[in-house]
């Protein structure tokens, strides 16, 4: 076996959330295996310019709109591949099997298809986090009011929330996540403490937020928690996707009044630490949810807000 063969793959995304996957045909490696549309890359070719002739070829589709999202490294017994795979959400043309394969569109969250090809398994994860994490700020507008926005919030969809009062003592803290996970519960979202597993657990959160701090020291992840972490820049990234965290949270992005003191990246930043990941990203810091379209362009899975994400009830 010589050398990486660099590959780009779609996911391909419906409006009505389902993904489009492929059954790779008789007479190639893996035969049966499913998987997103791509190929590999030719010579000159970058990864987008790729994705846009695959596409073509093998499903008669024209691309509109693509955005890079993750980057996957895998070790098959015949070749050792790198796949950057872009979020496909507007083509001209219905996809087509044009080489014989077969396709279905797929839930991610209740995928019916098998088997899969392992190096898709962490994008099929990925798939499952929602566009918006939000962020709690009950200590800034008061517990209630800060309640009352949260059905709003999970009524108009957000399904993922950090709690995020730290400067709470543990029993008052405990009482809040309580209510909160009781509200996310009913709607069917997660919560993760931003604090240490054994509370998250203790409180029944879904999963726990690291700071970067306790992502420079972490030496392993709990495995029976969802794990996010703060990063600022490339070497944090690389860290996270090293002890396999779920995802990250990049900023600040914009200047914001919780950290007066940080320099914003701005979005060619952003991009250019983003570039390749092998984990997805949420952009941070003085967004609001008109800002999700450009994070995505950008790299980025979404978006993390924390005023922003609660509507007055």
């Amino acid at each position: 076996m010589s050398g990486i063969v660099r590959v780009a793959a779609a996911v391909i995304l419906r409006a009505d959330g389902e993904v489009l996957l492929a059954q790779r045909p008789p007479g190639k490696a893996y035969a049966g295996y499913w998987e997103f549309p791509g190929g590999k890359l030719e010579a000159g070719e970058t990864s987008a310019q790729a994705l846009l002739r695959e596409l073509h070829e093998e499903l008669g589709i024209v691309v509109r709109r693509a955005s890079p999202w993750l980057t996957q490294e895998f070790v098959y017994p015949h070749a050792h591949v790198e796949i950057d795979f872009f979020r496909v959400v507007a083509w001209d043309g219905e996809p087509a099997g044009r080489d014989g394969q077969a396709l279905a569109w797929q839930d991610p969250m209740a995928i019916d298809v098998a088997p899969l090809l392992p190096a898709n398994t962490r994008v099929l994860a990925a798939l499952t986090l929602p566009p918006v994490y939000g962020i709690s700020c009950a200590a800034d507008v008061g517990e209630e009011v800060f309640l009352a926005r949260a059905v709003a919030a999970l009524d108009g969809g957000l399904r993922l929330i950090q709690l995020r009062e730290k400067d709470w003592d543990g029993s008052r803290r405990a009482a809040f996540a309580v209510r909160l996970n009781a509200l996310a519960a009913a709607h069917g979202a997660r919560v993760l403490l931003n604090g240490e597993a054994d509370e998250a657990r203790r409180l029944g959160c879904a999963g726990i937020h690291w700071t970067s701090a306790r992502l420079a020291a972490a030496t392993s992840r709990p495995r029976d928690l969802m794990v996010a972490a703060s990063c600022h820049a490339r070497a944090d990234l690389e860290r996270a996707a090293a002890l396999d965290v779920d995802f990250a949270v990049l900023g600040p992005v914009r200047p914001t009044p919780t950290h007066p003191q940080a320099t914003p990246l701005g979005w060619a930043a952003f991009e250019r630490i983003v570039a390749g990941t092998r984990l997805p990203v949420y952009a941070l810091g003085g967004l609001g949810r008109d800002d999700l379209d450009a994070a995505i362009a950008h790299g980025a899975h979404g978006i993390a807000l924390r005023r922003a994400a609660w509507p007055a009830a």
